[in-house]
């Protein structure tokens, strides 16, 4: 009996060892030399090789080289913080910034001092976590928006902040940059350790922008990514043309290595967009995962920039992707009923054995703005002729007069796979 009393006290003591130690904030902080600014966290250098996305795949951005997660808010936050630390990612902890296009009143001064009061009790929540990084005020206040008055809210946020936690600085999220946006913040937010910008199709002039529009403190990429949906190029019915897996993945890497990785004097690091799934304009734009969790070759290019090296496993490489013979830059008609002919050119660079999914969505009825909820579209049934598992099908154009796009997986058998979409319109 003796034996399990000292035990008891020996788990005892190593309990409350590892709980102070868990509950124990890790300084970071941004020293600028030579007009070169870094982020140090707990005294050492940290540059950010993160993505934005839920929890349920931070082992795999471990796996890969990631060190960081960012959310947009506080929602589960403990839970994110606690996954994030059992794998040694940090997290830059988003607070939900109401927006003037969702309908809230900046110059309502008692709704603005109760949100600043409720994410006070958020900071208090969470600010003493180990695996907290920065903190991220809002995302895209900016967009489409008005009032002015939103960046006193911020600075007032970002003073609370400070106030509460003086171990974690913190940024605010912009769509986009704009010399007038800068402008107003410079003026209004003083108490901004750092700007944090959401790119897409403009990343590679962000450094050149940041400087023009006099900026003169260090700024981290939040989002980034694919060619947006509202950059892209537009079918004759107002259907944005998607890259597939293969080209998005040029162009994850072309983005980051002329832009990120080179702007060595004010950028911090990036979080790269979507590390999970989600819809927004299509199932596929912006996840670098299927919403059955296969991974895009887009995947394999963040372990090439976090940690220099490829998978062993590449995913498939798409070529084409052709309707009755034509591109997807040829803009399809078809007619109700008419049997069409699909043909997709791809090989896999481990020869592995390719698997082929199609599916047809109508286009999606739910469109929004900044990445707010959306409604996947119902796939149809019953449209595909004879055997749908190869590079070459028919399928029957829908009865109903309207946009659709034709969709393929194609997958490796290990879990990696390649997307295309190919947007047609019927007529009657």
């Amino acid at each position: 009996m003796k034996w399990i009393v000292v035990l008891c006290v020996v788990l005892s003591l190593f309990n409350n060892v590892y709980a102070q130690s868990y509950n124990k904030a890790v300084k970071v902080e941004i020293i600028t030399n030579d007009n070169k600014f870094q982020l140090l966290r707990n005294g050492n250098p940290y540059f950010v090789k993160g993505a934005g996305g839920s929890s349920e795949y931070i082992h795999r951005l471990a796996a890969y080289g990631g060190n960081s997660i960012r959310t947009w808010g506080t929602d589960k936050g403990k839970e994110i913080l606690d996954t994030a630390g059992k794998y040694g990612v940090t997290v830059m902890m988003g607070l939900w910034v109401a927006h003037e296009r969702h309908g809230f009143n900046y110059n309502d001064t008692a709704a603005v001092r109760k949100q600043l009061e409720r994410f006070r009790t958020e900071v208090r929540k969470l600010k003493d976590h180990p695996a907290l990084l920065v903190w991220g005020i809002g995302n895209e206040v900016n967009l489409n928006y008005q009032n002015l008055n939103v960046w006193n809210a911020v600075n007032d946020i970002a003073k609370m902040i400070h106030e509460e936690d003086p171990n974690h600085p913190v940024c605010t999220v912009l769509a986009g940059i704009d010399k007038n946006v800068i402008s107003a913040i410079k003026t209004q937010c003083p108490d901004i350790d750092f700007l944090a910008i959401n790119t897409y199709g403009d990343l590679a002039r962000l450094p050149q922008h940041i400087r023009n529009y006099g900026w003169n403190k260090a700024y981290m990429v939040t989002e980034w990514g694919p060619t947006g949906h509202w950059e892209s190029l537009e079918t004759p019915w107002k259907a944005a043309i998607e890259e597939t897996s293969t080209e998005k993945a040029a162009v994850y890497k072309s983005r980051y290595e002329y832009s990120i990785n080179r702007d060595k004097e004010k950028c911090l690091g990036s979080y790269v967009f979507l590390w999970g799934q989600k819809q927004e304009r299509t199932p596929t734009w912006y996840g670098i995962f299927t919403d059955k969790g296969e991974e895009t070759g887009v995947a394999d290019v963040m372990q090439y920039l976090w940690r220099g090296d490829w998978p062993r496993n590449i995913a498939p490489v798409i070529y084409s992707l052709n309707v009755n013979n034509k591109k997807v830059t040829d803009f399809l008609y078809v007619k109700s009923g008419d049997t069409c002919t699909a043909k997709a050119l791809a090989f896999d660079p481990d020869n592995d054995k390719l698997t082929y999914r199609w599916e047809i969505l109508p286009e999606s009825g739910s469109l929004k703005d900044g990445g707010d909820n959306e409604i996947r579209p119902v796939s149809l049934k019953n449209l595909f002729k004879g055997n749908q598992g190869h590079a070459a099908i028919s399928f029957i154009a829908p009865a109903e007069k309207g946009a659709y796009r034709l969709f393929i997986y194609i997958n490796d058998g290990r879990n990696k796979v390649a997307t295309a979409n190919f947007p047609f319109y019927v007529n009657n």
